[in-house]
């Protein structure tokens, strides 16, 4: 079901990411999937994208998950688990050994099934407009 590097048209994602309650930032794409290292989705039987994340970094030893986002109507159903460990196969496949993410508290339990481990980590962003 999860396919690396699906076919995906650059309006798809930001559809996704709508239907989550993300902003859609349809700048980002097709960009993205030049940039990244590589990225992973799944559709339904429909054709509809319902699953998608990427593993950005500069590709030696260490990534960085993001973006794992799955449709509402598949969410609780082992999509997301499934679409973080073909990810995280294909980071091992790729000779990364290092990959981290950010997550919100809520979704501290689900990383942990993963595999992931949680650790003091910090964040900084550009004030807007500077």
């Amino acid at each position: 079901m999860i396919q690396i590097n699906l076919d995906i048209r650059a309006e798809e994602v930001p559809g996704l990411r709508e239907a989550v309650g993300w902003a859609r930032r349809d700048s980002d794409y097709p960009a993205l999937f030049q940039r990244c290292n590589f990225w992973a989705g799944a559709r339904d039987p429909a054709g509809r994208l319902i699953a998608f994340g990427y593993v950005a970094g500069i590709g030696l030893e260490h990534g960085y998950m993001e973006d794992i986002i799955i449709h509402p109507d598949y969410q609780r159903r082992g999509v997301g688990q499934q679409l973080v460990k073909e990810l995280l196969n294909e980071s091992i496949r790729r000779g990364l050994t290092i990959v981290t993410l950010t997550y919100s508290r809520e979704h501290k339990e689900f990383y942990e099934k993963c595999g992931f481990s949680p650790t003091a980590a910090g964040i900084w962003k550009a004030e807007e407009g500077k």
